[in-house]
């Protein structure tokens, strides 16, 4: 595959930074509007069933171009759930019947499911909106387990469709093989910036979603004395050649995606290059059209006055 080392971006405004930076929720918030879509057609035929739910969705989606009010979206995480519940339960008020009714049950779990990451990601983001430049230590332990949930939240928004698997043997047609690893020298922790956690996150995410089921998809990060590594690696659809150095650009999607159903905001490369950049590392894109893509990214380890010693 043809690689290139991307090396700078076009200067981002302040509301794409902030998008960048709010990017984890922007995603949680759109699977959360496409679960609640799918509710309203189970009990109505009518997507838009939930309106105030979906208004509620919608305002803070459009309030996290802003950072003081994405910030306050995720200080209110408890006060969305209750309003989407109450509403949720409005609705099912009308048709006792539905309680039963077996998709209906699957919906409300899926949702559930949802509402725990968002909680997750809320507390994250207020968090490292505290640590915007330093590095914070992790426990590898609780990191393999946060990624092994957010692959299995993979699954249960499939609705079935695939699964993900970690022993190529057990692969079937419908599934992806996870080559999934975290290591480090130090052996129990690793160091990063907390936001390299997202980027980590969006970088799978995207492997995934432009990988079809029976697909091979490699995560690979690898932390030594004075370095941090990232390898991400897929047998997907591939980034057109010519296109290497510009689909990294805020908003934009390589032209051979056109079709792929996606719930997120087409910069989750974008941030994974400005925060390479911002923490002073290197990244790398190689990609071919019908073989796949794979990413590197190397962070250089800041001196010891820089590091956290909190685990995470």
């Amino acid at each position: 595959m043809h690689e290139v080392e991307i090396v700078e971006l076009p200067p981002l405004k302040a509301r794409e930074q902030s998008l960048l930076e709010m990017h984890s929720l922007l995603n949680i918030f759109n699977v959360l509007r496409g679960e609640l879509c799918l509710i309203g057609l189970q009990l109505a035929g009518n997507d838009a069933l939930l309106t105030r739910s979906l208004a509620i969705c919608n305002r803070l989606i459009a309030a996290l171009a802003d950072r003081e009010a994405g910030l306050a979206a995720a200080r209110a995480t408890e006060e969305l759930v209750a309003g989407i519940l109450g509403d949720i339960e409005g609705a099912l008020a009308g048709q006792p019947a539905a309680q039963s009714d077996p998709e209906i049950i699957e919906s409300r779990a899926n949702l559930e499911s949802v509402f725990n990451i968002l909680r997750v990601r809320a507390r994250e983001l207020l968090a490292r909106a505290q640590l915007r430049d330093r590095w914070v230590e992790f426990s590898l332990e609780n990191l393999r387990d946060d990624f092994e949930s957010v692959f299995a939240a993979f699954e249960r928004n499939s609705h079935g469709r695939f699964r993900i698997i970690y022993n190529a043997a057990q692969q079937r047609p419908t599934d992806y093989y996870l080559d999934f690893k975290i290591e480090s020298i130090g052996g129990d922790t690793i160091w990063m910036p907390p936001v390299f956690k997202d980027v980590m996150r969006d970088l799978v995410a995207n492997a995934r979603k432009y990988t079809p089921p029976g697909g091979h998809i490699t995560f690979a990060a690898y932390e030594s004395t004075d370095e941090l590594r990232l390898l991400i690696e897929d047998s997907g659809r591939g980034i057109p050649a010519e296109e290497l150095t510009t689909v990294v650009q805020f908003g934009r999607r390589a032209s051979n995606v056109g079709e792929v159903r996606t719930m997120g905001g087409g910069f989750g490369l974008t941030k994974a290059v400005f925060v390479t950049k911002q923490f002073g590392g290197r990244f790398w894109l190689a990609s071919a059209v019908g073989v796949g893509t794979r990413i590197r990214i190397v962070l250089p380890r800041p001196p010891k006055e820089d590091l956290i010693a909190v685990a995470a």
